[in-house]
């Protein structure tokens, strides 16, 4: 999944252009330079669904580094205008603890995103950034289908979630969270777009 996802660095696997909000693009983690702010977001309370509250430095470091290493899965910054701003992580559900939970079909995408605490807020600023995340998914003709398990307790992304069109099918106990399985094919998400 890493190739067709994650061109060079040299350049962003995503570019686009957005009203109010400028030059949006997504790139490939760089390990060092990118852990000390996942690292800032992921212990910050409003982040506490991320689980990773009480985490050292060194344990986030030990996971993104997983993450990097990892074939089937990968970290994407996201940056406005040229400045950090959220992170996506991608990964093949077929090799992830949710695809026992489920029968992962050819074209699944999983999907987890994280906006950092904006400097000023913006009114609509996450469901902004999700779209672009779904967009650029979308974007990869061989994705079907995005996967996601959010913690059955946060109430903000699941109506996030269900804005974008996707799906609840059940609960699953994984052992961080109960989480809430829910999909969304390219088909319902277009659907939902154009109603946004």
């Amino acid at each position: 999944m890493k190739t067709p996802i994650i061109p060079l660095q040299l350049m962003p696997a995503y570019q686009v252009s957005v009203p109010l909000l400028g030059t949006v693009e997504l790139w490939p983690m760089d390990l060092q330079h990118d852990t000390p702010e996942i690292y800032r977001w992921v212990t910050q309370p409003y982040a506490h669904y991320w689980g990773m509250s009480t985490k050292s430095y060194e344990a986030v470091l030990a996971e993104y580094t997983a993450i990097d290493n990892n074939d089937h899965a990968c970290a994407l910054m996201g940056k406005i205008n040229g400045k950090t701003a959220f992170l996506c992580e991608c990964y093949d559900p077929v090799y992830d603890l949710i695809g026992s939970f489920y029968e992962p079909q050819p074209g699944d995408i999983g999907m987890h995103i994280l906006v950092g605490p904006p400097e000023i807020p913006v009114h609509g600023f996450t469901w902004q950034i999700f779209s672009i995340v779904m967009d650029f998914l979308f974007d990869n003709p061989q994705h079907k289908r995005v996967v996601v398990e959010p913690d059955i307790r946060n109430e903000k992304i699941h109506h996030i979630n269900r804005r974008a069109g996707f799906i609840y099918e059940k609960e699953v106990q994984l052992p961080h969270k109960t989480a809430a399985l829910a999909f969304c094919t390219r088909t319902q998400y277009l659907n939902a777009k154009k109603n946004n």
